[in-house]
């Protein structure tokens, strides 16, 4: 039985010699997950986010972060774009940055994988590795970005942890095309957060469209201070979030996900969504990267708790390529105790 796939006709896919790459980004297919639907007895679907031009779901948040820095002034013709990235964000600013003429900086923690740094600088990117430390330290990325940003000529720093941008890109764009790909009978949304613009927003959208029916839920590595938030309002600041899943799960409170909208969270682990990339490599035939194997995770965990036939959404963030590496580097998962297990791919018993 073929997945079925909803999408909208791409923006670019035209003859009008005025498209240009940013007008691509969006309106992503969401696809129907057959084996996780038939196993917890509801409709499970994932907005195919890799399907974005630089392969993410982190475009969206870049073009409306550029967009907005042109319309205020701050961003002008020629200048360079500063952001701190966990990967995703500076390699869709690189490639949007490239196509509209700008130069682009980003800083990363040292721990990114190698194909996500080098895609970024074959863009034309500059790279700047930063050491593991907490927030605030002057050589944290976001604090390395901060500076930079403030002391080049011409330049913006962009902010995506707090810059609200990235909550109207999913509120207008991700949010909107969720509700009318599932003519507003979507019952539950669920994500991890990075920068929190991808709950936040698509949360809110929904919220507002359904009268407050939809329900939605933060899905939170180890690690991060997210889950202890929303469960019991405790702010526990740690120096930096212990899961080796790269861009989600933060040691703070972002202002981005202070609009998010959300019924509660739960908690998932490195293992689990190692389990459910090869799961879905073997089940769905599709590769995925550990953030959107977490997210089908805490689908199917929401699911479980749902009535039979709901219908529940994620974001399938990027995929698997660009984790080779690590995910599919045998020694790597040895290192962390991530090996696959058999259960892993054989049936959903690894979701806790």
């Amino acid at each position: 039985m073929p997945a079925t796939i909803c999408m909208f006709s791409k923006r670019g896919a035209t003859n009008d010699d005025s498209s240009n790459l940013i007008d691509a980004v969006g309106n992503t297919p969401l696809i129907y997950l057959r084996s996780l639907s038939e196993a917890t007895g509801c409709k499970i679907y994932g907005k195919a986010e890799w399907l974005n031009p630089s392969g993410s779901i982190k475009d969206r948040a870049a073009k409306q972060m550029i967009l907005e820095a042109e319309q205020s002034g701050a961003l002008k013709r020629g200048g360079t774009i500063v952001e701190a990235t966990g990967g995703n964000t500076g390699l869709a600013l690189a490639a949007l940055g490239a196509t509209m003429g700008y130069k682009v900086i980003v800083t990363m923690p040292n721990c990114i994988a190698e194909e996500k740094i080098a895609l970024t600088r074959r863009f034309g990117a500059e790279v700047l590795l930063q050491p593991l430390v907490p927030f605030g330290h002057p050589e944290n990325f976001a604090s390395k970005a901060e500076a930079l940003g403030q002391s080049l000529p011409n330049a913006v720093f962009t902010n995506q942890f707090e810059n609200m941008a990235n909550f109207r890109a999913h509120f207008t764009g991700t949010g909107a095309e969720i509700w009318k790909q599932t003519n507003g009978k979507v019952d539950a949304f669920v994500c991890a957060c990075g920068t929190g613009g991808t709950l936040a927003g698509v949360s809110a959208f929904l919220k507002q469209a359904s009268g407050g029916r939809v329900q939605c839920y933060l899905v939170d590595p180890h690690g991060s201070v997210l889950y202890q938030y929303v469960t019991k309002q405790l702010l526990e600041t740690t120096p930096e979030p212990c899961s080796q899943i790269e861009g989600i799960g933060i040691g703070r409170i972002t202002g981005n996900f202070k609009a998010a909208k959300i019924d509660g969270a739960m908690q998932c682990c490195d293992a689990e969504a190692v389990d459910m990339i090869f799961y879905l490599m073997k089940h769905e035939g599709i590769s995925l990267g550990p953030s959107a194997a977490l997210n089908l995770c805490g689908a199917v965990k929401v699911a479980r708790k749902l009535s039979p036939g709901s219908c529940v959404v994620t974001v399938l963030c990027d995929a698997g390529d660009r984790y080779a590496t690590k995910i599919f580097n045998p020694a790597w998962l040895t290192q962390y105790g991530l090996t696959p297990t058999d259960r892993g791919r054989g049936d959903l018993s690894f979701v806790k």
